[in-house]
């Protein structure tokens, strides 16, 4: 049995850091890093101690811990994305379940066809009502004629104004 088969005291591991082994403690302890999977775990968790130890000291400085904050900010990040994503996946498949559902509907065509003679009727309306002239504002108008032409004006005003489907009124 040889000096690390039994256990492997964390000390040992910082003397082979250090290089304070033997070269027989040495060629044993490599010998089985390359067949122990939980030793070699344990090497690499002294190499960071190690590295993180003040010179001959055996004073261990850990890592500074995130702040409380940014984890809560990263993990409202992450529930914000994650609510996103769900209501916008909410979102699609309510209308693909609309979609689908509007697609087998017997009535849909006679539904169509009842919108589309609603708003031919809506566009007629609109049409006719945007073409009306707006009114001038005059209520009458005054042409002066020569003596003895009057009744030649007044008889040229009555065909203008019958052809544009005006009241006539004569003095």
């Amino acid at each position: 049995m040889t000096l690390f088969e039994k256990s492997m005291s964390p000390d040992k591991l910082f003397d082979y850091l250090d290089g304070k082994l033997s070269t027989r403690e040495r060629a044993e302890l490599e010998q089985r890093l390359t067949s122990d999977q939980q030793l070699q775990r344990e090497l690499a968790v002294a190499r960071q101690i190690h590295a993180s130890m003040r010179g001959d000291s055996h004073e261990v400085l850990l890592p500074a811990q995130v702040d409380v904050s940014e984890r809560g900010r990263k993990m409202a990040r992450r529930v914000g994305a994650a609510f996103i994503i769900l209501m916008a996946a909410n979102v699609g498949v309510g209308l693909w379940l609309i979609a689908r559902h509007e697609t087998k509907n017997p009535n849909r065509e006679l539904l169509e066809a009842q919108i589309r003679q609603q708003l031919a009727k809506s566009l007629e309306q609109a049409a006719a009502a945007a073409l009306t002239p707006a009114p001038l504002g005059v209520s009458e108008i005054t042409i002066a004629a020569a003596p003895g032409r009057l009744d030649a004006v007044a008889n040229e005003v009555a065909s203008i104004a019958q052809t544009s489907e005006g009241p006539i009124a004569t003095a």
